[in-house]
């Protein structure tokens, strides 16, 4: 299958689920999100993710590399600071917006939908980064489709999640275990996929404004990521940086961070399909 059918495979997809272009933009949280991610990003960000994601991006200086669903811009910004020819790409355009606010003018970006960019030109790209942002994407089988369809032969794509394994909003919990004086992590489901709400102002207006993530297993990104043409060459799971104050609890917190990762990276890398065997 071509490229080119693959990624009318994947439209297809996309308007059988019913998703429309509202259905994952976060334009109606972008306030919100600007006050959490803004400029240098989270702690998290700036300690773990974009560190990681450059390293297991291996950037040589001038290449173009894609940040899809970059949101206000924070990890499209430290590619430009590394020496990419940087792009962003996301749905909302408030918060397109607010990355054009916050970032260089060499930064160009886009408001576009990652599951269908017709407006980037193929084999566009030698990398493409989408951090944090795939679990709000669906159906994911598509923007694997696009990644292939613009990056160059053996260009690379770099994903970083919430770890799926550990971190399922509503089905993932700590929970002590006295007797053994351990934090365990307690896993509810896992290999069902499932689409969960998560409400931004729980406290103050509970319900009013939702946005949506969508758990899926490993061999869903993995196998999703082979059929597309993008060959998985790396996988790293990333734990958090902090440490518990000295006291009674933070032995066990500490080794509870240590062995349970935040966030999952993959690196793939776009082959060209083999020709069917005469």
């Amino acid at each position: 299958m071509t490229q080119g059918e693959k990624r009318i495979r994947g439209n297809k997809a996309s308007q059988a689920s019913g998703r429309s272009p509202d259905n994952t933009s976060w334009d109606h949280v972008a306030d919100w999100y600007d006050t959490i991610a803004a400029q240098p990003g989270t702690e998290f960000h700036q300690n773990i993710v974009i560190p990681g994601t450059l390293r297991m991006l291996g950037l040589h200086f001038g290449e173009k590399v894609l940040d899809l669903a970059c949101g206000q811009g924070t990890v499209t910004r430290a590619l430009h600071r590394a020496g990419a020819q940087a792009t962003g790409v996301d749905l909302s355009p408030r918060l397109i917006g607010m990355a054009r606010q916050h970032s260089s003018r060499d930064i160009r970006y886009v408001v576009g939908d990652a599951c269908c960019l017709d407006s980037l030109p193929d084999q566009s790209f030698d990398a493409i980064v989408c951090v944090l942002a795939a679990q709000n994407i669906d159906p994911i089988e598509s923007v694997f489709q696009e990644s292939a369809r613009l990056l160059h032969p053996m260009g690379r794509l770099v994903l970083v999640l919430n770890h799926p394994s550990f971190r399922i909003p509503r089905q993932t919990r700590w929970q002590r275990d006295e007797d053994r004086k351990l934090l365990c992590r307690v896993v509810d489901r896992y290999l069902t996929a499932l689409k969960i709400p998560i409400d931004t102002h729980p406290f103050k207006s509970p319900g009013r404004k939702t946005t949506w993530t969508f758990h899926r297993p490993l061999q869903t990104y993995v196998n999703g990521l082979s059929e597309a043409g993008l060959w998985t060459n790396a996988l790293e799971e990333w734990p958090s940086h902090k440490s518990s104050q000295p006291g009674p609890a933070a032995h066990a917190e500490n080794r509870a961070r240590a062995e349970f990762p935040l966030f999952l990276a993959l690196r793939a890398v776009r082959v060209e399909p083999h020709s069917p065997a005469p």
